[in-house]
């Protein structure tokens, strides 16, 4: 193997290591516990160009100088970032976002604290019934994890369908087809977008469409299959609040073109999105479900009406640093949805607005 792969390779198989950041031939600093830490292992040029090769160019994504930048998916789902010079200043560089080969299911989610056990079971009851869920949250946060965790309890016998930019979803499902889009060539030609493989989902006879990321105008062709019979879809979105998260749809709905006013949009998110899970990373590293909350229609104003169900409420430090904290039911009404599970016999008999526990059954 050839010595760039090889310190690589090093880095790659060191557990605890979360984040790999080559910054050129100038620098590498790797996480660890969400502490970014500066390390004496150096890339040259003749380093760069080898992963390149290895990664880029036997994947099907050549790094040229009409395609400066790039993403890939390793096999255990670690995604790949490059940027070349004189793009990135400090010469090529190349993030890595390892994929944490501790975490096997939602229980261990739990365990590290992301959630507690009674807003697993409700995640889980919601998979189940087949709500349309929308993750959140900034880049790192753990949102595309936690999709992945749910995804367990997806039924085997739904077909799911994929659609990213770059492949990177780890599901293990049997009758599942993960899609990709595809760059235009040096010419302009033969670009294949987010809108046109959710378009081509439909034709495909999904029980279950998954969007990586939502992130233009893709978000309405993502709606629109949700309110067409498209139950049970998944996607990550990029905002700071579950409010946000409405006002970027409004946002990216209207970047398509559509010719609806803003009330008629505000109506398709509000009847058709039912949950949003809001996550984030805090400073002591640990990756938390901040809020999970409810879309419930249009209020009396007029604006999509949001409320949260669990939130997590920070109440002070340790000395070492580590936030306290814990996870408050603080919902007012019961979900829309609520009778529905019931009727389904998603939820236990018991239910109050404090102890709101989920039965979580096997597929």
């Amino acid at each position: 193997m050839k010595e760039g792969l090889e310190k690589l390779e090093r880095l790659l198989s060191q557990a605890d290591i979360t984040e790999i950041m080559i910054n050129g031939t100038k620098a590498t600093f790797i996480e660890i516990k969400g502490i970014k830490h500066k390390i004496d292992v150096i890339f040259t040029e003749e380093d760069i160009k080898d992963i390149i090769e290895e990664y880029f160019n036997k994947a099907g994504k050549p790094i040229s100088y009409y395609n400066p930048y790039g993403d890939i998916a390793l096999p255990d789902g670690s995604r790949v970032n490059l940027i070349t010079y004189p793009l990135a200043r400090c010469g090529t560089s190349i993030t890595i976002r390892k994929f944490d080969k501790t975490i096997k299911n939602l229980d261990d989610l739990v365990k590290k604290k992301t959630l507690n056990e009674k807003m697993a079971q409700f995640l889980i009851a919601c998979i189940k019934g087949k709500i349309n869920i929308l993750f959140s949250g900034p880049t790192g946060c753990g949102k595309t994890t936690t999709l992945e965790m749910l995804s367990y309890h997806i039924p085997e016998q739904e077909r799911v369908i994929t659609i990213e930019d770059t492949a990177e979803l780890v599901l293990h499902h049997q009758n599942l087809v993960q899609m990709e889009t595809r760059p235009p060539d040096k010419d302009g030609r033969g670009e294949v977008t987010l809108r046109d493989l959710i378009r081509n989902a439909l034709r495909m006879r999904p029980d279950r469409i998954i969007v990586g990321e939502v992130r233009g105008p893709e978000a309405l062709d993502m709606i629109q299959a949700m309110s067409t019979g498209h139950r049970g879809a998944l996607a990550v979105i990029h905002a700071n609040s579950p409010q946000e998260v409405t006002r970027r749809l409004e946002t990216l709905i209207l970047s398509s073109g559509i010719k609806l006013s803003t009330e008629e949009i505000r109506r398709m998110i509000g009847n058709t999105l039912d949950i949003i899970v809001q996550q984030d990373r805090f400073p002591d590293g640990v990756r938390r479900i901040t809020h999970i909350s409810e879309v419930r229609g249009i209020d009396e104003y007029g604006e999509i009406a949001v409320q949260d169900l669990w939130i997590f409420r920070v109440e002070g430090k340790t000395p070492d640093g580590k936030i306290k904290g814990s996870f408050r039911t603080v919902m007012r009404n019961y979900p829309r949805f609520h009778a529905e599970f019931q009727r389904l016999g998603l939820l236990d008999e018991k239910i109050y607005v404090d102890d709101f526990i989920f039965r979580s059954q096997t597929a």
